[in-house]
């Protein structure tokens, strides 16, 4: 399931990549627009711009804008920073792998046959999305 940290981390980030003349925008205005909560934004954002997608200026005139081109932000960037691994068990995870403790042979596993297509379909789908994608949606 979507925690709503990232379901709130893609819903700022598409308010940004609305913007047009790609000035800062204030955490209150982007809080307000998509109805976050301040504080809970203010660490998304945070985190977000720690990753290298978003950069910040302080000051009057001051906020948070997107650091690359919406056309340049892939789903897979945005899901990993939020969300963490994009596989829902780390047996198949291709960034985050731990073997199962429960399962003494992995590549006999239904689950784990089952939850490499689950990953590969996901990674499919955040590959070929930006956040120019997402914004074309809205």
């Amino acid at each position: 399931m979507l925690s709503k940290k990232t379901k709130y981390g893609i819903k700022a980030l598409a308010f940004l990549a609305s913007k047009e003349d790609r000035e800062p925008i204030q955490i209150i205005e982007i809080a307000r627009h998509e109805n976050i909560s301040r504080k809970f934004l203010e660490s998304i954002l945070l985190t977000l711009r720690k990753a290298g997608i978003l950069g910040s200026k302080k000051g009057k005139g001051g906020g948070y804008y997107l650091f690359k081109a919406p056309e340049e932000i892939p789903m897979t960037a945005v899901m990993r920073v939020l969300e963490g691994p994009i596989a829902m068990i780390p047996c198949v995870s291709l960034n985050f792998y731990e073997k199962c403790d429960d399962c003494p042979d992995e590549h006999g596993c239904a689950v784990h046959k089952l939850m490499i297509a689950v990953r590969d379909s996901a990674l499919e789908v955040y590959r070929n999305t930006t956040l120019a994608d997402i914004i074309r949606l809205r």
